[in-house]
């Protein structure tokens, strides 16, 4: 009987090893920073964030907090907006989004999808970030079920999406046989 879940169990115990791995190289990775302020990473996804609000001819710049607190600050035109921290840059998103694809191997193809997928969350991520700025700038009374409610599913949906996709296209396609 344990036969018939083989498959099952190796793909599950691929997602679990996988996602362990990966979710403590990431904390080895924030404790290198800790009370240091903002992680690069967080940092990178802020200044991407604040570029495309200056491109949308929204003046913003970033302000540093204390390095114990981590953060760094929005003030778009001349208001602070909303904040920075580790948990805005999608990371662990990507990480269990890396995790499932990967748990589906199918040789280099699950590279070039993984890296695709993570290019398509990176920038649906800075939207969402940027989406909030607006919402908490010039709708500031939508700003809490905004963040909680609504941008989230921006980012957990294009993660559905994106296993949908590698499901339905590339881990359960069987290759046509010629002359079958």
């Amino acid at each position: 009987m344990l036969q018939d879940f083989k498959p099952v169990l190796k793909i599950l115990l691929r997602f679990i090893l996988i996602y362990v791995g990966l979710v403590l190289a990431y904390q080895f990775y924030l404790n290198e920073f800790k009370n240091s302020g903002l992680d690069p990473i967080s940092t990178w996804v802020a200044e991407q964030a604040g570029w495309v609000q200056n491109t949308c001819n929204y003046q913003t710049g970033l302000i540093e907090g204390k390095p114990t607190q981590e953060t760094t600050w929005f003030l778009m035109e001349g208001k602070y907006v909303s904040r920075m921290v580790e948990g805005c840059n999608a990371v662990s998103v990507m990480v269990l989004f890396i995790a499932f694809i990967f748990a589906f191997y199918q040789g280099i193809k699950t590279f070039v999808f993984a890296g695709l997928g993570l290019l398509f969350l990176h920038i649906m991520n800075v939207s969402r970030i940027v989406g909030l700025n607006f919402v908490f700038l010039k709708y500031p009374e939508y700003g809490k079920i905004s963040h909680n409610f609504f941008f989230p599913v921006i980012i957990y949906g294009s993660v559905v999406v994106l296993w949908l996709i590698w499901i339905k296209f590339f881990a359960l396609k069987t290759p046509d046989h010629e002359g079958s």
